[in-house]
């Protein structure tokens, strides 16, 4: 996920965005914790694709 594709979302996009990427998380975490996990670096990317999200939703919010 590119940080000018997000800065280019409004609000609501940023938060329906926000809400799939929570929910893709924690089904990652589900499957690593069964045991289905193949791709562990798959974690680290929602993370931080939760990250960018949240960072671009303050800083709209600060503006």
């Amino acid at each position: 996920m590119n940080l000018s594709e997000l800065r280019g979302k409004d609000q609501a996009a940023l938060t329906k965005e926000l809400n799939d990427l929570l929910k893709a998380q924690f089904s990652l975490r589900m499957q690593t914790a069964t045991q289905q996990l193949n791709n562990t670096s798959q974690l680290k990317k929602v993370r931080r694709d939760v990250a960018r999200v949240k960072t671009v939703m303050n800083l709209k919010d600060a503006k």
